[in-house]
């Protein structure tokens, strides 16, 4: 086993099945990979589906530059009931009076859509992980505790409706969200329920992209050979920021933790910031933080023994 984790080390890209929580698709990983240290960059519920970014091996230090990239969602928002949970994994505890809901104009909707776009102020879902004095927000609701969480800036870059259904006395929305990281779509489902005054509720969510990685890229988590699917770490962070290639003599610098001077071309052409420092051979060293034109390490990766 230790073999085996020395050598796999990257990102996966998994395209997560409805009915399973985030952590199983960790525990499944770590049983086909043979190795613990496998996390992920941000939850999904188990009633939704989609792409789910996880860190494998010592990649997994790399997971705290990813959980902040934006995200886009396919969604399904019914109106006319509303749910404890704020989605369909909870019973309707307030139902629209009949002809409320049917009686929704395209505009109404529309200008309530166009009031939840842009940078909003947003009550997570009670039934959220966020933690309350410690426990879980989800936990202390279930026992019937009154939880109140504080509203957070969060930024819904578009907020687009595909197409709209009615479904007996209720109207199912399908929608497309492009967000910040730390938005609830729940909470988005029952902001518009609640504007429109029939109530709402999420009944199934997909993510389709985090940041530049697309669901189309990802893998089933019973995938036969799930290993031949990690992407190169060095390729994966290269897709969010600059890579900076450094030479022998400083890859061994930053590798000790020391700053390296960057050659004056180079330090000419990337501005300053976080960047990705690969080594000769490709691999990923870490990222660095740049500042005029001296790269100083802000995480390593240990070296995998592969310059010669």
């Amino acid at each position: 086993m230790g073999g085996l984790e020395s050598k796999t080390s990257g990102l996966l890209l998994i395209d997560k099945p409805s009915g399973m929580t985030s952590h199983d698709v960790v525990s499944i990983c770590r049983r086909r990979f043979g190795i613990r240290r496998i996390g992920h960059a941000g939850t999904l519920d188990p009633m939704a589906t989609g792409l789910l970014l996880l860190g494998i091996g010592p990649a997994t230090r790399l997971l705290t530059f990813l959980v902040g990239l934006d995200k886009e969602y396919l969604a399904t928002i019914r109106l006319g009931a509303s749910t404890p949970s704020d989605d369909a994994d909870s019973p309707a505890d307030r139902v629209a009076e009949p002809g409320l809901v049917a009686g929704l104009t395209d505009s109404q909707i529309a200008r309530a859509i166009g009031k939840l776009t842009g940078e909003i102020a947003q009550v997570p879902s009670t039934f959220s992980a966020i933690k309350v004095d410690g426990k879980r927000a989800y936990a202390r609701a279930r026992a019937g505790e009154q939880v109140e969480l504080k509203p957070r800036k969060v930024t819904i870059h578009e907020f687009e409706l595909l197409s709209s259904r009615a479904e007996g006395e209720f109207l199912d929305l399908k929608v497309r969200v492009n967000c910040s990281s730390g938005t609830y779509i729940r909470a988005l489902a029952r902001d518009l329920g609640e504007a429109l005054e029939v109530g709402g509720h999420l009944t199934s969510l997909r993510r389709t992209r985090i940041g530049p990685f697309e669901v189309e890229a990802a893998s089933s988590p019973d995938t036969a050979e799930l290993q031949d699917s990690v992407m190169n770490a060095s390729a994966a962070i290269s897709q969010i920021m600059p890579a900076l290639k450094f030479d022998q003599r400083q890859s061994a610098e930053l590798r000790m933790g020391r700053k390296a001077q960057l050659s004056i071309a180079t330090a000419a052409d990337i501005s300053d910031g976080r960047a990705a420092a690969i080594d000769p051979q490709g691999e990923l060293i870490g990222i660095v933080e740049v500042e005029s034109g001296i790269a100083r390490p802000v995480m390593n990766l240990p070296d995998s023994g592969a310059r010669k």
